[in-house]
C-alpha cells in the first residue's frame, strides 16, 4: 500500500471525524500524524485504525470542555448499496442529517467551536444534467440523489450560526482499488468482462483518493472556502472514454457493452441515476483557490489507484 498523503495541517490540531472507518475516512485519518483525531464510529471496538486515534461510539463519551479546530462529516448510509425501497430510501435520506444533529449538539455544550465544518456532499445534488458542464453556481435538477444531497448539505448549515466555516464537499466518483466504484469493476475488467454502460455517453466526474484527502486538507486551510465546492478533477470523462482507460491500465479487453434496459428493470431509479446518468463536473473553486491536482487525467489516477 502506498504511504498517505502529506499534510500541511498544524501539528496538534484537533480533528473530529465521522465515517473515519470508512473507505474515505480510514485514508484521512492515516494521513493526520500529527494530529490530534477523534473519530466517532458506530464499531470502535473493531475499527483497526492506528491507536493514537481516540475512537468513541456516541459524542457523549467525550467530556463538556472537548473542543475541535476541524470538524468532517463523512458518515452516512452509502447510496449505492442497494435497489431504492422505499425503506431503503428513508435510511439514506435521514442517515447523515441524523448525524449532523448531534454534531450540532456538540457545538451547542462544547465552546469554543471549531473553525470548520467539512460537510461530505456529492456531485449527485446536480440532479441528470447530459453534457453541461456544472460549477459550484449550476443549478439542480430534481431527483432522489439530489434529494440526498440537497438534506445532507442543508443539517450542516446550523452550524454557521455558530460562527463556524462551512463546506460543502461535492465528491465525484473516488478511485482507489481498495473500495468505491473501482473495487466493484475490477473482478469483471480483469477477467475481460468490462464494457460501457448503455450508451457509454454518460459523464463520470471522479477524483483520485489521496487528492480527496488533499483537497479536504486544503479546504480546511483556506478561510475562503466555505460553501460548495466540487471535489472533482479537472478533467471529467464520459463512461466510453473511462471503461477504454481502466481496460488499458489493466492490460484487458473491454468490449462486453451493458444495456440498459435490463440493468434499470431490475435497479429501477438507482441505474438510471448511477449507472446511466451522470454529472459533468468541474472543480471550479478549488483550482481557483490555488489547489493543485497531482493526478489531474484519468490514466495517471488509475495508475496511482491500482497501484
Amino acid at each position: 500500500m502506498r504511504p498517505p498523503p502529506s499534510t500541511d495541517a498544524p501539528p496538534g490540531e484537533r480533528w473530529l471525524v465521522t465515517g473515519g472507518t470508512g473507505f474515505i475516512g480510514r485514508r484521512l485519518v492515516e494521513a493526520l500524524s500529527a494530529q490530534d483525531v477523534t473519530v466517532l464510529t458506530r464499531h470502535a471496538v473493531c475499527a483497526a485504525l492506528p491507536s493514537r486515534v481516540r475512537l468513541v461510539e456516541s459524542l457523549d463519551e467525550l467530556g463538556a470542555d472537548a473542543s475541535f479546530d476541524v470538524v468532517v462529516h463523512l458518515a452516512g448510509a452509502p447510496i449505492a448499496a442497494g435497489v431504492w425501497t422505499r425503506a431503503r430510501r428513508e435510511r439514506i435520506l435521514a442517515s447523515r442529517p441524523r448525524i449532523a444533529q448531534q454534531l450540532l449538539g456538540l457545538l451547542e455544550r462544547a465552546p469554543p467551536p471549531p473553525r470548520v465544518w467539512i460537510n461530505a456532499s456529492a456531485v449527485g445534488w446536480y440532479g441528470l444534467r447530459g453534457d453541461e458542464c456544472l460549477d459550484e453556481t449550476a443549478p439542480h435538477r430534481d431527483c432522489f440523489s439530489h434529494a440526498v444531497c440537497a438534506a445532507t448539505e442543508a443539517a450542516a448549515v446550523p452550524a454557521s450560526e455558530f460562527g463556524v466555516r462551512v463546506a460543502q464537499l461535492r465528491i465525484g466518483l473516488v478511485l482507489a482499488r481498495q473500495g468505491g466504484l473501482l473495487a466493484r469493476l475490477l473482478p469483471p475488467f480483469q477477467l475481460g468482462l468490462g464494457g460501457p454502460l448503455g450508451s457509454g455517453r454518460q459523464w463520470m466526474s471522479w477524483i483520485e483518493r489521496h487528492d480527496l484527502v488533499r483537497l479536504i486538507f486544503h479546504v480546511a486551510a483556506d478561510g475562503s472556502l466555505a460553501g460548495a465546492v466540487n471535489a472533482t478533477a479537472p478533467h471529467p470523462v464520459d463512461n466510453q472514454a473511462f471503461t477504454r482507460a481502466l481496460a488499458q491500465a489493466l492490460d484487458r479487453p473491454a468490449f462486453l457493452r451493458v444495456p440498459r434496459a435490463p440493468v434499470t428493470w431490475l435497479l429501477g431509479d438507482l441505474a438510471r441515476e448511477l449507472l446511466f446518468g451522470g454529472q459533468r463536473v468541474v472543480p471550479t473553486r478549488a483550482v481557483a483557490s490555488g489547489f493543485t491536482f497531482r493526478h489531474p487525467r484519468l490514466p495517471e489516477a488509475l495508475t496511482q489507484a491500482l497501484g
